[in-house]
C-alpha cells in the first residue's frame, strides 16, 4: 500500500549524546525493491498491485511486455551470457533477475548498468506514480528486475538492527549529485558555463524544467529502442552541475593540463568542474573541533598510478571533498581529512580495530566492491560491507557507535513508493539503509521518512552543528507542500 506521511519520532537527547562516532557506510545504486522488496515488515513488493507496478510507454498508454534489456542483460565480457533476444516478452511487472525459472542470474554476476541521470530519473518517476522507468531507460526492462536479498549478509544484519523502508536519495539521479548530498546538501555549480569549455555540456530541456527534450529521431515507443534526447547535458540551463563531472584536483579522471601542475585536473576539459566554495558538513565539524574524515578505498593506489580495472575501479566523482577548493592539494584539510581506506579497506580496517576511528567517519568503498551494477555484482560489495561491520562490532569504538549503511542513489532500478515532493532537486528514489547500534532498536523497520540529508541532521544534532543551508531549504520546501520535516535517523534509536 502506498506510504504514508507522518511526523518524525524523536529519541531522548540522553539516547543521542551516547553516541561518541558516526559511521557512514555509502554504497552504490540500488534502489530499495532492488534488494529489500521481501523484506518482512517492510513496505516491499508484497503490498504492490498492478496499478502501481504497470509501466507505460512514452505516449502514456501500458506496455504490453517489458522492452527487452537492450544488448543483454550481463555486462559485456561476463558469464552466464543472457542476451537481449532471452529478455524479450517479459510480463509487464516486477521480475526477480536471480530466479532459476526466469533470468537465472545470481547476485554475484555483473549485470547491465541502467541510466541513473537527473533528468531521466524525474521522467521515470512521473510525479510520484513510478510508471516510466521502462520508458525513459537505456537498459529496457530490466529496470523492473530485483533479487532474493534474503540470501545477502546485510539482509541479516538489517534483521538484528534497524532498516529504514522510507529512505530516498536526497537528490534526482546519479551519484555525482548525491554525494554533494551527502556532504553539503547543496548542488554544484559551474559559472558562466555557456562562456566556458562546458558549454557543449548544457541540457536540452523542456519548459517544465524537468523533461529533456526529445530528439526528433527519437524511437517513438519504448519497445523500438532507446529514447534519444537534443542534449543529454551534465549542466542545467542555469548552470547546475547534475550529472558526472570530474574533479578539478587529482586523483580525477581529467588528466593534468600540459605543462600544468600535476595535482591539478585540466581546467580545458570540458567535464572538469570548477572547484566549489559551498560549506561542508567537514568544516562545520572542524570548526566546533569535532574530528573526522573520509576514508576513500584505493585512494592511495590511485593516486600513485593504480586505478586499477577491473580491481580497485576507482571511481574519481565518488569522492565529494575533492571538488572543494577547502580541500585543494596542499591544504592542511585535505591532509587531515582526505584519507586512503586501502586497498579492499585494509587501511580503514586497521584504524577500526585500533580504536582511532575519528568522531565522524566517511567510507567510500572502492568501485569493486560498491554494488554498483555494470562494473561490480551485488554479493562482493555486500559481503564487503558486512566484513566492515564485523570488525566495526569489536572495535573498543562499538559500544558508543551508530553506523549508518546507505546507497547514493536507485542505480535506475524502479521503487513503487513515491518520494515525497520536495524542490527541485528531490528527494529521488527510494534506496536501502541500515542503521547498526547497540543503541539503536534491535529487529525493527523504521517508517520514518528520511533522504540522504537525514545523515547531515542526525551529524548537526548530534555535535550541536549550525544548520547547513540546504537543511533548511529542504525543509521549506515540504511545508510548501503540506509535508513536515524530513527525519535525523534518531526514530531508529532504543528509548
Amino acid at each position: 500500500m502506498p506510504a504514508v506521511w507522518g511526523q518524525p519520532a524523536t529519541a531522548q537527547t540522553s539516547g543521542i549524546k551516547a553516541i561518541d562516532t558516526v559511521v557512514v557506510i555509502y554504497a552504490e545504486n540500488r534502489s530499495f525493491d532492488n534488494l529489500y522488496g521481501y523484506f518482512p515488515g517492510a513496505n516491499g513488493l508484497q503490498n504492490v498491485t498492478p496499478d502501481q507496478y504497470v509501466q507505460l510507454d512514452r505516449d502514456g498508454t501500458p506496455l504490453k511486455t517489458l522492452p527487452p534489456v537492450w544488448n543483454g542483460l550481463t555486462a559485456k565480457g561476463v558469464t552466464p551470457v543472457v542476451t537481449e533476444a532471452q529478455t524479450e516478452l517479459m510480463p509487464n511487472r516486477p521480475f526477480a533477475i536471480d530466479d532459476p525459472k526466469s533470468l537465472a542470474t545470481p547476485l554475484g554476476v555483473v549485470t547491465h548498468d541502467l541510466w541513473h541521470l537527473f533528468f531521466q530519473n524525474q521522467m521515470q518517476i512521473d510525479g510520484g506514480k513510478n510508471d516510466k522507468f521502462a520508458a525513459y531507460a537505456d537498459a529496457g526492462g530490466l529496470v523492473m528486475g530485483h533479487y532474493d536479498g534474503s540470501k545477502l549478509p546485510l539482509w541479516n544484519i538489517a534483521r538484528e538492527y534497524v532498516l529504514a523502508d522510507n529512505f530516498f536519495q536526497g537528490a534526482f539521479g546519479g551519484s555525482f549529485l548525491n554525494h554533494f548530498q551527502l556532504v553539503c546538501a547543496c548542488v554544484p555549480k559551474y559559472p558562466d558555463a555557456d562562456k566556458s569549455p562546458a558549454k557543449g555540456l548544457i541540457a536540452a530541456v523542456e519548459p517544465d524544467g524537468v523533461s529533456l527534450t526529445l530528439a526528433a529521431n527519437s524511437p517513438k515507443s519504448a519497445m523500438d529502442g532507446i529514447p534519444k534526447f537534443v542534449n543529454n547535458g551534465q549542466i542545467s540551463p542555469d548552470f547546475y552541475a547534475v550529472n558526472t563531472m570530474q574533479p578539478p584536483y587529482q586523483p580525477s579522471n581529467n588528466k593534468p593540463a600540459k605543462d600544468g601542475d600535476p595535482r591539478f585536473a585540466d581546467p580545458a576539459a570540458p567535464n572538469t568542474l570548477p572547484p566549489q566554495h559551498e560549506t561542508t558538513i567537514g568544516e562545520l565539524l572542524s570548526q566546533k573541533g569535532v574530528s573526522w574524515a573520509w576514508y576513500a578505498g584505493a585512494w592511495q593506489a590511485t593516486l600513485d598510478g593504480n586505478r586499477g580495472k577491473p580491481v580497485p575501479n576507482f571511481q574519481f566523482h565518488h569522492q565529494p571533498f575533492n571538488f572543494f577548493d577547502t580541500y585543494a592539494p596542499g591544504t592542511s584539510a585535505r591532509a587531515e581529512h582526505l584519507r586512503d581506506g586501502g586497498m579492499n579497506g585494509e587501511v580503514l580496517i586497521k584504524d577500526i580495530d585500533a580504536g582511532k576511528l575519528p568522531a565522524v567517519t566517511f567510507y567510500k568503498p572502492q568501485g569493486n566492491l560498491n554494488e554498483h551494477p555494470g562494473y561490480t555484482d551485488v554479493q562482493s560489495g555486500d559481503a564487503h560491507i558486512a566484513d566492515i561491520i564485523a570488525h566495526l562490532q569489536k572495535s573498543p569504538q562499538w559500544d558508543h557507535m551508530l553506523v549508518v549503511v546507505t546507497y547514493d542513489e536507485n542505480g535506475g532500478f524502479w521503487d513503487h513508493v513515491a518520494p515525497p515532493k520536495a524542490d527541485r532537486w528531490g528527494p529521488g528514489s527510494r534506496i536501502p539503509t541500515l542503521i547498526v547500534s547497540p543503541l539503536a532498536k534491535k529487529g525493527a523497520v523504521d517508517h520514518t521518512f528520511y533522504d540522504t540529508t537525514s545523515i547531515l541532521r542526525f551529524i548537526t544534532k548530534r555535535f550541536e552543528l549550525p544548520v547547513l543551508p540546504g537543511l533548511v531549504a529542504r525543509d521549506a520546501a515540504l511545508k510548501a507542500h503540506g509535508q513536515p520535516p524530513l527525519g535525523d535517523l534518531t526514530a531508529a534509536l532504543a528509548p
